[in-house]
């Protein structure tokens, strides 16, 4: 079976408004940035995002947030995109934040098939108003919902036709429980070989999971805050 399509546009084909959409990635590390460009263009609107981060300003899903595409955010960490800030305290973008490992399981439970879960993160705070607690063993819980998207979408170092991944070094963050919890998922790496020549035990994503994939060109891999020593 052979996945591979040309590029981002032809890998987008189909998402419309009002999707719900998870993106693999953590800060700029390994997002999936030609496919989040090329959403960039098709002017969809009222999308609802899950990722870790949502991008910076200008790049990344601060793509999205400038062209106005992006009507809720579920994410961990936001920190580092001033307009982000704007749209939510001029109440323009819905946000529901969540503890990191909190986002990971429920992306991992998603893909999983598990419809919720019980985690002690959260209980007491804001995290947990409105959510059901119950105790075991002495402790409360916090029942949090499955994440699964309309289409997921991940970077990979390397792929092949039939869809297996290998994620390299830091970018196997958040892009594996994504991959499994989209009902379409779109991968783009860096270099697409052919079956057989990925080592099996290597393999962090099995094709199973990727519906299409494509090979990017000239990655950015931008760094948030570039720091180096004084001379």
């Amino acid at each position: 079976m052979n996945k591979i399509v040309k590029n981002a546009q032809e890998a987008t084909l189909g998402v419309k408004d009002g999707m719900t959409l998870l993106f693999g990635g953590f800060g700029l590390c390994g997002i999936p940035e030609h496919s989040i460009a090329a959403l960039s263009k098709l002017g969809i609107k009222n999308l609802t995002c899950v990722s870790n981060n949502a991008g910076v300003d200008g790049f990344g899903l601060g793509l999205l947030l400038a062209n106005g595409q992006i009507k809720k955010m579920i994410s961990s960490y936001v920190g580092e995109n001033e307009l982000f800030e704007k749209l939510y305290l001029d109440k323009k973008l819905e946000v529901e934040f969540n503890p990191q490992g909190t986002l990971a399981e429920r992306l991992r439970a998603g893909g999983a098939g598990i419809a919720a879960f019980f985690t002690p993160t959260g209980v007491g705070t804001m995290v947990s108003e409105g959510k059901e607690i119950r105790n075991f063993e002495g402790r409360d819980y916090v029942l949090e919902n499955g994440l699964r998207g309309d289409f997921a979408f991940v970077k990979a170092w390397k792929g092949d036709r039939f869809g297996n991944l290998v994620y390299r070094k830091t970018a196997r963050n958040f892009n594996p429980v994504v991959a499994t919890a989209g009902k379409i998922t779109i991968a783009e790496v860096e270099e697409i070989v052919e079956p057989g020549q990925l080592d099996p035990d290597q393999v962090h994503t099995p094709g199973i999971y990727i519906q299409r994939i494509f090979k990017g060109e000239h990655f950015e891999k931008r760094i948030e805050n570039r720091t180096i020593r004084k001379a």
